[in-house]
């Protein structure tokens, strides 16, 4: 199982929910402002199946580029999203560790 951290561009962030939940993926959205998110993205969490990791990206990818199409926005804005993978087999270990009675 993997969990992809994405900060979005607020401009592509109701487009890209809505297709990713659309598509079956389970999402959960961060609220918070200043520091590394500054105000106008937002970050969302998604679990996501090592089989499933090439759909997800294609999906965020094709998400920004349809609404861009849709909207007439390209070039518009210096980035769409960025997005981490981490892979949380590694941390089954550690936490186990932490969860005995």
């Amino acid at each position: 199982m993997n969990l992809i951290v994405c900060v979005v561009n607020d401009v592509y962030r109701d487009h890209m929910e809505r297709r990713l939940q659309n598509e079956g993926f389970r999402i959960t959205e961060l609220a918070s402002s200043g520091g590394f998110r500054r105000k106008g993205n937002t970050t969302f969490l998604i679990g996501c199946n090592e089989q499933d990791v090439e759909q997800l990206k294609n999906s965020m990818k094709e998400a920004c580029l349809q609404l861009e199409k849709k909207k007439n926005i390209e070039g518009r804005h210096r980035y769409r999203y960025t997005s981490f993978m981490l892979n949380t087999s590694e941390g089954e270990d550690w936490l186990s560790l932490y969860n005995q009675s």
